[in-house]
C-alpha cells in the first residue's frame, strides 16, 4: 500500500466510526466527521496533508 492509498483508507475508517459513533453514541461525534471532511478539502487546496507526512515518516512507501 502506498500513502495516498493508506490516507484514503484512513480517512475512510475515521468517517465510518464516527457515524456510527454519532449515531449509537452521541451526536457530537458527527463533528468529528466534519474535521475530516474539512480536512480533505484542505489538503486538496493546500497540497499539504498531515496523515501524509505522518504515514511517511512511519515508513510507507510513495511510490
Amino acid at each position: 500500500m502506498i500513502v495516498n492509498d493508506g490516507v484514503k483508507a484512513i480517512a475512510g475508517i475515521f468517517i465510518l466510526a464516527s457515524l456510527a459513533l454519532g449515531y449509537f453514541v452521541d451526536e457530537l461525534w458527527y463533528l468529528f466527521t466534519a474535521f475530516v471532511g474539512l480536512n480533505l478539502f484542505q489538503s486538496s487546496i493546500t497540497k499539504w496533508c498531515l496523515m501524509e507526512k505522518i504515514l511517511k515518516a512511519a515508513g510507507m512507501k510513495t511510490e
